[in-house]
């Protein structure tokens, strides 16, 4: 019996998909069937690739770029994406930022920065994509990429942290208010994952080797980590799951200690 495709037909959005985990869970959906709408800030050759791939990988799309910051782009988007393929059935809200700075240096505008493309973005992203399935009477999927930092406190990381912990709650809520109109919420909690916004501490031998004990598969996750655990809850196969966070940690959570 030939294989079906987990999400044949379906069209899915991934924002911040021109590298890193985006671009794996646009690819990983790719695989599986879905057409894929590549967003990130620019429509440059890092998000053309990202298209490339998803082609590479049997499916198509789009790119549409907007900055999720900005609340009437991130409308815009949702339109652009519906204009360009018909339709939306999977959000995955992965555009995210951090910035290191101790509390008493934090600027408004560092602060501003992080809040509004990691919770503002994903939450008016989110409310323009769910009025899109309400007006068509369809349910959906909503996978944000969040963080164990959702959970684990990350000093010098506050803003990070604070808009981790106001995904993580978002979540929890939008799974109980949408939930009659068949639309699924959940959380992607990665750990730590050998993409470029860890670039320092990939150059750094001994906060890796202090990191890596604290992991007690004793080695940083992968973007396909992360990308197998969004096909599933965007899949039919986690059709009974909303409101949960899976984290993809390698058990970090278990006792992590700040070095």
């Amino acid at each position: 019996m030939e294989k079906v495709a987990r999400l044949q037909g379906k069209i899915a959005l991934v924002t911040g998909a021109a590298r890193g985990i985006g671009r794996a869970v646009a690819v990983r959906l790719a695989q599986e069937g879905a057409k894929i709408v590549v967003n990130d800030l620019h429509d440059d050759d890092r998000a053309a690739q990202t298209l490339a791939d998803v082609r590479a990988a049997g499916s198509d799309g789009c790119i549409v770029a907007a900055d999720v910051s900005e609340t009437q782009a991130g409308r815009r988007l949702i339109e652009e994406a519906i204009t360009h393929m018909g339709r939306i059935d999977v959000l995955v809200n992965n555009a995210g930022v951090e910035h290191n700075a101790s509390f008493l240096d934090v600027t408004e505008e560092d602060y501003d920065r992080v809040l509004d493309i990691n919770l503002k973005g994903a939450f008016f992203v989110t409310q323009a994509f769910v009025s899109h399935l309400r007006d068509s009477q369809r349910g959906g999927r909503i996978v944000n990429i969040s963080s164990v930092h959702e959970e684990l406190p990350f000093p010098h990381f506050t803003s990070y942290c604070a808009s981790k912990g106001g995904m993580k709650m978002m979540m929890r809520n939008l799974a109980i208010e949408l939930a009659p109109l068949g639309i699924t919420v959940n959380n992607v909690a990665p750990g730590a994952i050998g993409t470029s916004i860890n670039d320092r501490l990939l150059h750094d031998p001994a906060k890796l080797t202090a990191l890596l004990g604290n992991i007690p598969l004793k080695r940083l996750g992968k973007p396909l980590d992360v990308a197998n655990a969004v096909l599933f809850l965007a899949s039919d196969e986690a059709d009974y799951v909303t409101g949960s966070t899976l984290y993809v940690d390698g058990g970090l959570l278990w006792n992590y200690a700040e070095q």
